[in-house]
Order: C-alpha cells, then structure tokens, then sequence
C-alpha cells in the first residue's frame, strides 16, 4: 500500500508540473480528470478469490478448445500473447464459416474495466468469458456440451474437486477460472518507463517523451479521456472513425452486420441496411448513443495494433494524425474533438510518451499442458 501511495503521490506532482508548463505557454489543457498513475493490483471479487490453482485451471481453460462450439475457438485463438493478446488482424477471425464485426480486443489490463467490450455490455470478467464463448461469431459454444466435455476429462475433474469443490466441472465454474488467470494479465509497472518515471527514475523518460507527456495533459488533451491509472475514463464517445471497408465488399462481413443489428434488437429498417456499427447504442436503445464505444486503455500500446473498435488504424501515427485533424467528418462526433495543431515535430514526441506507457518487453505466458482426450473404458462382457 506504501508503494502504491508514493505512485499516487508522485502521479499527481507530474501531472501538476506538466499543467503549470503547459499553462505557462498558453496551451489549453483539461481539469478536473485524474492524473495518470501506476496501476494498483487488481480488485478481485470477494465471490470468485484468486488461488494458484485457480488460475492454473483458468489458464488451461482459456487455451482449452473444448470450451467452443466445434473445438477450434478457445479464447486464445483470438487473445493470443504474441499478438498482444489481440489477434492481430483489423477484424477478429470469427467462429468458422462467419467473420466477426469488430477488432479483437486485447485482454492486457482487462482486470480493471469495469465494463467490457466495445460496447460494455457485460459488466466483469465473469460475464466477458461466457459472452465471447457463446457469442454465435465468436466461439459459438453451448454451455451444456461444453460442461459435458470437461466433465468426460478425469484431470478436469479431479481440477475442478481440487478449486471449487464440486463432484464434477460446472460451466460456470469454469468461467470463474477463466476470470481468476485473466486477472493475471496485467501490466508490471517495473517494466514501464512512464511508470517508473512516477517512481522517481527521471532517467526512464526521454527528454522527446517528457515532451510528449506535456503534450499528452495539455495541448494534445488526451488526458480528458486517457486519464487515471488505467489511461482511460472507461466512458463512451463518437470519432467519425472511417468505416472498415470490408463491410463494403466482404460478403460474410455484410452478412454478420445486418445480424449483429438484428439480434441485437433494432427495427428492421436499420437491421436491412446496417449503415455502421451502432455500438453503445445497442444497449441503450438511446438514438444519441449511436457510434459510441467505450474509450480504450493506452497502456501496452506498443504491442496491441491495430487500434480502434474496426481496427482501421495499424500505426501510432495514423491515430495521432486522426486526432491531429479533429477526428472524423462525423457532425455527431464528441465536440471533446477539436483540431490539435500538432507540429511533425510535436507528433514524435508524443507518440514516444505514448509508447512509454508499454512494458520493455511483451507480457507472454507459454502455452499449458491439457489435458489428453477422455478415452472411455471398454464395454464390460457378459
């Protein structure tokens, strides 16, 4: 707790003596926001506490295929370390013979959102494994045969016994093990040089990224949305981003979208057009909603391309120059957007701030051992 309250501490001086700065040259800076700070550890749910062997089964279940509709989406497929626990691609893969809608968002630091996905639909780990294990473009699972699966594996079995207490695997317990290893997932600060910058090493910032961080809280402004330990205000805002082409000319694409729209429970003459991804306004029903998704976490950056919810910017300097221009063309676009006036110069140096706010190195986590396949004991003779 000490360490972290120096964290803290040391947060709130930096942010102050970057507003002093930025006020000194007449920038326009944001107030009233947290400052940037290093992330605390993870709140966990006093119903689902984290053990070892909890999330050594979590680990295993979140490679484990089984847990799919056709044993070939495990949530690694699309959360893959190496990736930045992303997929890579603009457009997550989707389960087989559809495509998804929406760029895979990575699980780094997921622990502390307190809604999930693009749109917050699910409001805790506990909820998000279920969700993108069953979504019918995801994993396409049903909960039953997938329990039943686990429930034909001896070391499951014995696993399950061993962390929850139960004579066999129960689906939902499997969901709370999953929760259990992402909470595990997270950034260490250690590795951070913006977050060992806040713990006194004024060696751990260029002199560019201290620039950039300047930037950052005031004349850029993108503390006002990107602030507070996890970078982000976990709220909701329209960009005017450029829609993802594909859903122009990829068949399966147009197909997803019109029954995202459809399932999702809006009137028919939006569903047979499906002009763009309505985002939060799908579980407001709230026309003012439409085109909102929640502001992402800048931390691990570096590791977690594309960006955005359609993945349509592949670099930092896409989306720095995205922001540079007052985001898109969108008349209903947050009015938080605003042209920057950024010089090239100004550009690198915030993009180096932005690239400090990742670990040195990428989280990885080698692949476990599951479990062989349950192999039925002979029928007895008579």
């Amino acid at each position: 707790m000490t360490l972290h309250r120096n964290f803290t501490i040391a947060a709130m001086l930096a942010f102050s003596a970057s507003l002093a700065l930025a006020q000194s040259t007449n920038k326009t800076v944001a107030l009233a926001v947290p400052p940037l700070a290093t992330l605390p550890p993870p709140s966990i749910p006093k119903d689902n506490p984290n053990t070892p062997a909890k999330e050594e089964l979590g680990k295993k279940l979140f490679w484990e295929s089984r847990l799919s509709g056709n044993g070939s989406m495990p949530c690694v497929s699309c959360h893959l370390p190496n990736l930045g626990w992303g997929d890579g691609g603009a457009i997550s893969r989707g389960y087989p013979g559809t495509k998804h809608w929406r760029n895979s968002q990575t699980i780094l630091n997921s622990a502390y959102y307190n809604k999930l996905f693009w749109e917050g639909n699910v409001t805790s780990l506990e909820g998000q494994a279920p969700a993108a294990a069953e979504g019918a473009v995801a994993g396409n699972g049903d909960s039953s045969v997938m329990e039943m699966r686990l429930r034909f594996i001896p070391e499951y079995v014995d696993a399950f016994l061993k962390v929850f207490g139960t004579e066999w695997p129960r689906i939902n317990d499997a969901w709370r093990a999953i929760a259990a290893y992402q909470r595990t997932v997270v950034t260490d600060a250690k590795q951070v040089p913006f977050d060992r910058w806040l713990a006194g090493d004024k060696k751990a910032l260029t002199e560019s990224q201290q620039r950039g961080m300047t930037l950052f809280n005031g004349k850029a402004n993108c503390i006002q949305c990107h602030n507070g330990a996890l970078v982000s205000d976990q709220k909701f805002y329209r960009l005017g981003l450029p829609e993802h082409p594909g859903f122009r000319d990829d068949p399966l694409l147009q197909i997803t979208h019109r029954w995202e729209h459809y399932q999702k429970g809006v009137p028919e003459g939006q569903y047979r057009n499906a002009p763009t991804d309505f985002g939060l306004y799908y579980q407001t029903k709230n026309p003012k909603d439409i085109g909102k998704f929640r502001t992402p976490s800048l931390r691990e950056l570096k590791y977690t391309a594309p960006y955005m919810h359609n993945g349509v910017f592949t670099t930092l300097a896409e989306v720095v120059d995205f922001y540079n221009a007052g985001g898109g063309k969108d008349a209903d676009k947050s009015p938080l957007l605003q042209p920057l006036g950024l010089s090239s110069a100004e550009k690198i140096d915030l993009i180096g701030f932005l690239e400090a706010l990742s670990m040195d190195k990428p989280l990885l986590h080698d692949d476990p051992k599951l479990p062989g396949d349950y192999k039925p004991l002979a029928p007895i003779k008579k």
